[in-house]
Formats: C-alpha cells, sequence, structure tokens
C-alpha cells in the first residue's frame, strides 16, 4: 500500500514507518522538523529511513492548507497514518496558540486531504489525556470524555469529534488511538524516562511531581506501533449494535472507532525511577514537587476494545522497556 506517515521524524512515526518498510509498503513521510526538542535527534531518525527505496520525505506542515492539498492531489495515497502534532501537557500552557494550529488546523488539512482523495482509512493519534478529570478506573472508551484538563486534551477530543462528522458525511473510515504514556528508544527528550536518565547520569535531581503519588500505563512503542498497524489493516465500520438513543462513545453508526492503547497495567512512578536507578547502576536524587496544573495523577487503559477488534494488545514489562532505552541512551549519547 502506499501510506502517508505524517510525523515521520518523530519517536512513534520513525519506528512506524521502519515496520511498514519492513513489510513492504510505499511510505511518504511528512514532518516540518520543529525545534520544539532537538533537531538533531530527529534528523538522526529520519536518516534511519531516507536510504530506504521505498521511502519519500516532504519537510511540511500540516496546517498549510495549499502544501498539504498539493501532497494529497499529487500522491493518492491508500491510506493515512496521522502522527503529528503539538505534544506535552504541560507546554500547552505555555505555547496554546502552537496546539489549535497544529492539532486543529492540520488535522482539518488532514481530514480534508482524506475527503478529497478517495483515501481507504485514516489511522490518527489520540490520547489518554482525552480522559481529563475522569477517575473512574481503567479508562474506557465507553467512558465520556468531556472534562480536558489540558488544552492538548482539548485539541485531542476535538480530534475525534471532527473524525467522526467525517465519518459521518462522507463515509470516511477513521479510527482514533488513544496512546498512553509511550516510551522506548529514540524517544521524545521532553518526557520523564528521557529526562530522568539524563539527570540521573550527569548526578542532578530529577523533578517528581504530585510527590510521587502519581500511577502511569507505560506502554512500550514497539508495542504501539504493533497496534497502529493492525488497525491500519482493519478499516474502521459501523457498528451493528450501536443504539442512538444510548449512544455509546467508542462506536457509531458510522465508520468510526476509537480505541485505547495501553499496558493495561498501571506502573507507580516510584516503581518506574526505581526500574530507571536498577538499569543505570545509579540511585536517584528525588525533589518532591506538587502536581502541575493540566496533570492527572493516574491513567490506566481497559484495552478489551482493542483486543477484541484486532487481537493484539501491549503486554511489554515496563522493567524490560526500560532497559532497551537505557541501553540506546547510553549507545547514542556514548555515556
Amino acid at each position: 500500500m502506499k501510506i502517508l506517515v505524517t510525523g515521520a521524524a518523530g519517536f512513534i512515526g520513525m519506528t512506524t514507518t521502519l515496520r511498514l518498510l519492513e513489510r513492504g509498503d510505499e511510505v511518504v513521510g511528512l514532518d516540518n522538523m520543529n525545534d520544539y526538542y532537538d533537531v538533531t535527534l530527529k534528523e538522526r531518525r529520519l536518516a534511519r529511513l531516507t536510504s530506504h527505496p521505498n521511502f519519500r520525505f516532504y519537510k511540511g506542515d500540516v496546517a498549510d492548507r495549499p502544501g498539504m492539498e498539493q501532497l494529497f492531489a499529487t500522491e493518492k495515497f491508500e491510506r493515512v497514518i496521522h502522527l503529528a502534532a503539538q505534544a506535552g501537557v504541560r507546554y500547552s500552557l505555555q505555547n496554546p496558540q502552537a496546539y489549535v494550529d497544529s492539532n486543529v488546523v492540520g488535522f482539518m488539512n488532514i481530514l480534508e486531504g482524506c475527503r478529497h482523495n478517495q483515501v481507504g482509512h485514516l489511522v490518527y493519534a489520540s490520547s489518554s489525556s482525552v480522559y481529563g478529570g475522569n477517575t473512574r478506573m481503567p479508562f474506557s472508551e465507553h467512558d465520556s470524555v468531556d472534562h480536558p484538563v489540558s488544552m492538548y486534551a482539548a485539541t485531542k477530543k476535538a480530534n475525534e469529534l471532527m473524525a467522526h462528522t467525517y465519518s459521518h458525511l462522507f463515509g470516511l473510515p477513521t479510527t482514533g488511538l488513544r496512546f498512553f504514556t509511550v516510551y522506548g528508544p529514540w524517544g521524545r527528550p521532553d518526557m520523564a524516562l528521557f529526562l530522568f536518565t539524563k539527570a540521573i547520569l550527569e548526578g542532578r535531581a530529577i523533578d517528581v511531581f504530585n510527590e510521587g503519588n502519581m500511577q502511569r500505563d507505560f506502554t512500550y512503542v514497539d508495542d504501539i506501533v504493533e497496534g497502529v498497524l493492525r488497525v491500519l489493516d482493519r478499516p474502521a465500520t459501523s457498528s451493528p449494535s450501536y443504539d442512538p438513543k444510548e449512544a455509546d462513545p467508542a462506536t457509531s453508526n458510522v465508520p468510526y472507532r476509537v480505541f485505547n492503547i495501553g499496558n493495561n497495567n498501571p506502573v507507580p512512578l516510584l516503581d518506574f525511577i526505581a526500574c530507571i536507578e536498577e538499569a543505570l547502576g545509579r540511585k536517584a536524587e528525588k525533589n518532591l514537587l506538587p502536581l502541575q496544573d493540566g496533570d492527572v495523577p493516574a491513567t490506566y487503559a481497559n484495552t478489551d476494545a482493542l483486543r477484541y477488534w484486532v487481537g493484539f494488545v501491549p503486554a511489554t514489562p515496563i522493567k524490560d522497556g526500560i532497559a532497551k532505552f537505557v541501553a540506546w541512551y547510553r549507545d547514542y549519547y556514548k555515556v
């Protein structure tokens, strides 16, 4: 298949693209290569892709409407995996406009490109952040997600609503995947695993929010990618059991689906740090701080719907995944 992967120089984008190329797909990658974090890391991820004969790269921004219109009209993609986004919960407090540009305007351009060019299936990254103020665990796709606590979460919820609208109006199959705290080699420098590893190796204290009383459903990147590919290969369909009188947020009477993709195993933050300490062979000095605005104390994914739909759920143990990240980090930075 000919597939567009947006955010191809990103952490999940690169890993997804490699898997697609390995199985024989033709991939066009798009990324704006912005400086939200270290551009050199993005360039080195991209270098792992550009030597492949079935990969081509466009430097561009999903928020650029004329550029996106031209890209879709020229390339005629069969499927689209939309991973490009302005990420980061805390950064959305500092620069909310960037989230509207990338995550709302950009997503609109993706939907329009799919609509006008007969794309067979759009798979896009949503986020566990959409659960916002919900406290019933584990988070289920059948629960309401109407109480976001960050601008990032609000834009991801908006993506799901916009996707449903295009599934309804134009019959576009859309599947949203709510990613739960993705980690692994080549990860983002603004994520906890990267920040903690770097600080511990440099002998600096780590900032531990909510005084360590947090849980996250950490999900290894290879598991995320396996889920993305399996979902890609099963386009969304309408649910025959959908009842508009008792509307289920997870399904619809149009070709729209949304799934949690997490490890179904919440890990206390202090246990997560202990795994990093073990992998590094060093102890961390901790700055215990209050919960940050826009953050939530716990995430936990119910993955029954994903298992039913594609016969797969993530299951990499946190200790194994952290060991792989630390090995990559030491090799990449020669420390």
